[in-house]
């Protein structure tokens, strides 16, 4: 790639530098980036919040549906920043109150794929009781849940997934909280359709996101991410490249690990991705519909 491509900022300036690729004409997915922003974006060169945003592009293009069929609630955060950047409907709100603003789009639009897009402080720490009761009652949101285990924007604090001895700012000799399971607290609240993957692999980060977008009921993903800037200088982990490749090392796929004897689960410690929970219960705003229909008709 030349350093011209690289010093372009919008859309409109990649487009002209090489017209003969027509990438603009030819890409689904950039089309549903915002054209008025500039590239590139917030992030720190070699986040995995961008791996995130391509994958949540895809899978909203495999599904097929129009950009104003949809909408992204975020709070704030790193991840929080997502929706600045694609075109569809967006709505930036308070810290940890994204599936609060969701919930009362998806009771008014209960037509709209509504998808709620966290940080794992955003979704977990202020935002956790929201995070129980949006799966409690199975709202028709999709919740992704970016998990870097860190406060990457406000200054590497500790959050309820850093790993037990993971150093913050907040904590600079060691947490010594156990992390929350994002996946097993989703499932014990009521989801219906948990999956995990990480930012190393993005085509079954897209597969899971297009299948949570489709699901008809409350539905998690939680893609595992790293912050190099403040938790991998920290905790001495490496280069963003580093981290990368310890997501490829340190996960096992939930069909291998499924295999492996009682013995040898209870001994892994790896993260494990894959589709934990996709099954069927009434979805609130369908019950919300029905209850209206049936107080209209003067039943009591």
């Amino acid at each position: 790639m030349s350093e011209h491509i690289l010093e372009a900022h919008t859309l409109e300036e990649h487009e002209a530098l090489i017209p003969q690729a027509n990438w603009f004409e030819r890409s689904e997915t950039l089309q549903k980036l915002r054209k008025n922003k500039k590239f590139p974006t917030i992030w720190c060169s070699g986040c995995g919040i961008g791996v995130v945003m391509g994958a949540l592009i895809r899978a909203i293009d495999h599904l097929g549906l129009k950009n104003d069929d949809v909408a992204l609630v975020a709070g704030i955060g790193c991840t929080a920043r997502m929706p600045v950047y694609m075109d569809f409907n967006t709505l930036h709100t308070t810290h940890g109150r994204a599936l609060a603003f969701a919930t009362g789009l998806k009771i008014a639009r209960p037509d709209m794929k509504v998808i709620a897009i966290m940080g794992d402080g955003d979704a977990l720490a202020i935002g956790g009781n929201h995070f129980i009761h949006a799966a409690r009652r199975n709202l028709g949101i999709t919740a992704l849940v970016v998990n870097n285990a860190i406060y990457g924007m406000t200054g590497g604090q500790y959050s309820p997934t850093t790993p037990v001895g993971g150093k913050a700012t907040t904590a600079p000799y060691g947490n010594v909280e156990p992390p929350f399971p994002v996946c097993e607290l989703a499932i014990a609240a009521g989801a219906t359709y948990v999956a995990r993957s990480t930012v190393y692999h993005a085509l079954e980060l897209d597969k899971f996101l297009a299948e949570a977008i489709a699901k008809d009921g409350f539905s998690l993903v939680e893609a595992v991410s790293y912050c190099h800037t403040t938790y991998g200088r920290l905790n001495k982990l490496g280069t963003a490249a580093d981290m990368m490749r310890a997501l490829k090392d340190n996960t096992i796929a939930k069909p291998t690990f499924d295999k492996l004897s009682a013995e040898e689960q209870a001994a892994n410690t790896k993260i494990v991705r894959g589709n934990f929970v996709n099954i069927e219960r009434p979805q609130y705003t369908n019950v919300y519909s029905n209850l209206i229909t049936r107080v209209q008709g003067g039943e009591k």
